[in-house]
């Protein structure tokens, strides 16, 4: 599933994803906040832990301890301030003296854990990809948080920048919990390309495509242009993100790079 969205996102609030009509089987609600310098916001749910993320500009986020000021000049060339609110817990939120844009998801989760910030120094940024496939699926990966560093989420969320003209996601590959991917292009006129299980779709700047059990999804990334995507994940309550599983038909592509032909002069 697609959703489109003409930029620029309006001031305030934008709800991208519900848990409830078309959308309730991603069991997150997903959305972007955008503040004009000096403008806050407040956050508290007694049900939802939630998260944020920094997409640009320079912010804060309060809690009833402890302020956290952060800031982002790129999607692109900068990794990502993420904060992990549990429930219960009142937040407020604020751009500095610049306007700032903060994407959100929730999901309903009633462990208790405290609140925690993951500065760009925190992120795990790699480029996967590189030295196989002659280097046609080398993109950068960037993992905010999952089981391995914060066990007591219902979440997983990272990022991955998409190499002009090169493929990502790749080999296709699936998995049974529900995943959101939301887009940014550098510039933002470029486009990209995904097929969600048999359904191919061009994907354009703020697009988010929604991606349900046991679907493929491989992206590629039109020449001349960077593309950049959001990933969130909902573990499932009694089977929690892990293991992906490559699509059978495509497993040889991971083999020896001489089977992958090539064109000769």
């Amino acid at each position: 599933m697609q959703i489109h969205h003409k930029p620029p996102f309006g001031r305030g609030y934008t709800p991208l994803v519900l848990r409830s009509g078309p959308t309730a089987d991603m069991l997150m609600d997903f959305g972007v906040l955008r503040l004009s310098p000096g403008e806050t916001y407040e956050s508290y749910s007694k049900t939802d832990e939630r998260l944020w993320l920094v997409s640009q500009g320079k912010g804060f986020i309060v809690s009833k301890e402890r302020r956290f000021d952060v800031s982002r000049p790129t999607l692109f060339d900068h990794a990502p301030w993420c904060l992990s609110v549990p429930a219960r817990e009142r937040i407020t939120i604020g751009a500095l003296d610049q306007a700032a844009e903060f994407y959100y998801a929730a999901t309903d989760n009633p462990r208790e854990f405290k609140i925690t910030c993951y500065p760009p120094e925190a992120c795990r940024s790699e480029f996967r990809g590189e030295g196989t496939l002659r280097e046609t699926s080398t993109r950068i990966v960037r993992t905010i948080f999952d089981d391995t560093n914060h066990p007591e989420s219902n979440l997983v969320i990272g990022e991955v920048i998409g190499v002009p003209g090169k493929w990502s996601s790749y080999p296709p590959h699936h998995h049974p919990q529900p995943e959101i991917y939301h887009y940014r292009f550098l510039p933002s006129q470029g486009f990209g390309l995904t097929a969600i299980g048999d359904t191919p779709y061009i994907i354009r700047d703020r697009d988010t495509i929604l991606i349900r059990d046991g679907e493929d999804h491989p992206q590629v990334t039109a020449p001349g242009y960077a593309m950049w995507y959001l990933w969130v994940i909902r573990h499932l309550d009694h089977n929690r993100y892990g293991p992906q599983y490559v699509a059978e038909a495509h497993q040889w592509v991971n083999g020896p790079e001489e089977n992958i032909w090539q064109p000769k002069r």
